[in-house]
Parts: C-alpha cells; sequence; structure tokens
C-alpha cells in the first residue's frame, strides 16, 4: 500500500458511503457461476451496515469487491464517493479491513503487528491507542501464536482502525468466539458508531445483526431479498411472537389446519416432530395449543416461547432457517 494519499477526489459531504447498482458477478464454467445477481444498496455514512445470508449466497463475493480484492462482471460500486481502478490509493488510505480469518506471524508480537499495518497509512491513530480500543493493551509484547481466539479477532480489528477509517469492514468477526469475547467486539463495534465511523458488517449471528446494525439485507442466492432496520424487518412479519416445540410422534396435517384457526396464530410450520408457530398474543394461543394437542393425545416434550427475530424473517422469505446453511 502507498506510503501518500494521491490528490484523487474525495466523498462528497452526505454521499453515501457505499453504492452499490445492479453489481454482477460471474465466474465462467459449465455452467457459468453467478455468484451476484444485480445487487444494489447504499449505505450512508456512519451507519452500521449487515450483511446477512448463509454460505453461498453472494454476501462475501460483494464484499470483496467493494475491498477491492475482485473486479464486477457488471455493474457498479462507488465506496467513500469512489471507485475502484481510478482511485484506488485515497480509498485504500480511508477504509479498513477485518477478515474472517486474519493469518499473521507468530513471531511478531501484538505492538510490532499494529505498528506494521499502522506504517501502510499516511495518517492514524497511534498502534498504543489501537491496542487500547481493543483492549490489548496488557498483550503489547506477546507473541501472536500466544493469543486466544478472541483476542486474535480483537487484534484483527485494531489493524483494521489503525489507520482511523472513515469505513470498516468486519467479516465475520465473532465467528467461533465465546460468548464473552463476542461482547467485547460487539462493544467496540459499538464505539465506531458513535465515532460517525462507517461500518459494513457480515456475519451469520441474528442477535449481533438485531444489537449492532442499523439496517441489515439479507442475502440468497446472489441477491437481496430484503432491506431495512432490524426492528422494521421483524414488526413487517405480522407476529411478535414464535412458539416452538416438539410432540413424541410427527403431526398430522389435520392437526396443523387446527392449529392455523387458533385465534392469533399467522403462520403454523412443521418439520417431522418439531413444529413453530408464529403468533401475536401467547396468552392466547398457548392454552388452546395445549388443549388441543391432548385431546389429539400428542405428547407435548419440548415447549419454549421467544420474540420474533431476523431468523424468522429468513425462514418467512426462503422457507428454511439460516442455522441450517451456515
Amino acid at each position: 500500500m502507498p506510503a501518500t494519499v494521491s490528490s484523487d477526489p474525495i466523498a462528497r459531504t452526505g454521499s453515501p458511503a457505499i453504492k452499490c447498482e445492479g453489481l454482477i458477478k460471474t465466474y465462467p464454467g459449465k455452467p457459468p457461476v453467478e455468484a451476484v445477481r444485480g445487487i444494489s444498496f447504499e449505505v450512508q455514512q456512519g451507519e452500521c451496515y449487515g450483511v446477512l445470508g448463509p454460505n453461498g449466497a453472494g454476501k462475501t463475493t460483494t464484499i470483496e469487491i467493494l475491498e477491492g480484492l475482485l473486479d464486477a462482471t457488471s455493474g457498479s460500486a462507488e465506496v467513500l464517493g469512489m471507485r475502484w481502478g481510478s482511485n484506488d490509493a485515497s480509498i485504500q488510505h480511508r477504509i479498513g479491513v477485518s477478515l474472517q480469518e486474519t493469518r499473521l506471524s507468530d513471531r511478531l508480537t501484538v505492538g510490532e503487528i499494529v505498528s506494521l499495518f499502522r506504517s501502510f497509512y499516511a495518517k492514524g491513530i497511534t498502534p498504543e491507542e489501537a491496542l487500547r480500543r481493543t483492549s490489548l493493551t496488557e498483550k503489547k509484547n506477546a507473541w501472536f501464536k500466544t493469543l486466544s481466539g478472541g483476542q486474535k479477532q480483537r487484534l484483527a480489528v485494531a489493524t483494521a482502525l489503525v489507520g482511523d477509517p472513515d469505513l470498516i469492514f468486519l467479516d465475520e468477526p465473532t465467528t467461533g468466539l465465546d460468548p464473552g469475547s463476542r461482547r467485547e467486539l460487539w462493544d467496540i463495534v459499538k464505539s465506531f458508531g458513535a465515532a460517525g465511523k462507517t461500518v459494513l458488517l457480515t456475519t451469520h449471528y441474528m442477535e449481533e445483526a438485531e444489537q449492532l446494525c442499523d439496517r441489515v439485507a439479507i442475502f440468497d442466492a446472489g441477491k437481496i431479498i430484503c432491506e431495512g432496520p432490524p426492528r422494521e424487518l421483524i414488526r413487517a412479519l405480522g407476529s411478535e411472537h414464535v412458539v416452538e416445540f416438539s410432540t413424541d410422534r410427527p403431526i398430522e396435517q389435520s392437526v396443523i389446519d387446527q392449529l392455523n384457526k387458533i385465534p392469533s396464530v399467522d403462520q403454523v410450520s412443521s418439520t417431522q416432530a418439531d413444529c413453530r408457530m408464529s403468533i401475536g398474543q401467547p396468552h392466547i394461543v398457548l392454552p388452546e395449543l395445549i388443549r388441543q394437542l391432548t385431546d389429539q393425545n400428542y405428547g407435548l416434550t419440548e415447549l419454549a416461547t421467544r420474540s420474533a427475530s431476523l431468523e424468522d424473517v429468513f425462514v418467512a422469505k426462503t422457507g428454511r432457517h439460516l442455522a441450517e446453511e451456515v
């Protein structure tokens, strides 16, 4: 990466941090593989934008185009008001990238790694400040190979923010982490927003997207199937709650039809002996559900209620669970 910033134009005030229009990426083959099929979206400055979807949905390809790692087959992509191929140096100095898995030398210390990445940028924050923000100050002199999984992920984020970027790409930053480490990284991401930074986050953790993202786009089969603020997408389902239960034998279709008639039930779906109900008012549905199962001699082996989530949005749009695809 060059040591100085060129005189390429910078983004106009108020313009989107990211703008994609009709983005297509096709890999040659017999037949050709259409990884991205006409994706369009915008990310506003200062926004945390989530990209969700199963493996093979096209999200990684889209992100790699935005990061300048791949060329699109057709369509356009602007990053901070600029385009790869014309304004590369300016873009490089204004973005930070944290990959899902970062391979770094085992024989470098944490401080040396962050200092190395700081040298790639014409300006930025000090390595010490990057370590402080990611709670790695005490690990400054530790070898990379001695770090835990959570510490390595925080170090990857530190290398992304040491150049003080306007736009930060975080690719599955909490995959494989324990809940405590995951929430530590959530706090770091939230601090980006508080500082006015733009974040593009890919994740398959629905709770993570709901906690961190101002808006999300759900990808499937190379397209965006829905986009918007998480709570608005969930409200659009028309059901605020989900009931999931299991029985001692598969439920017959006639019973499912009867459950669908219970007041405040919007939808019932089943797989073998497992059922899922989208509902409005649990206090109306639950007593009637138990009564009907008892009358039909079904043994209830498991029952849980929860608020509707982005996972339910994915199920409603695709007919399958995102967790099954990851």
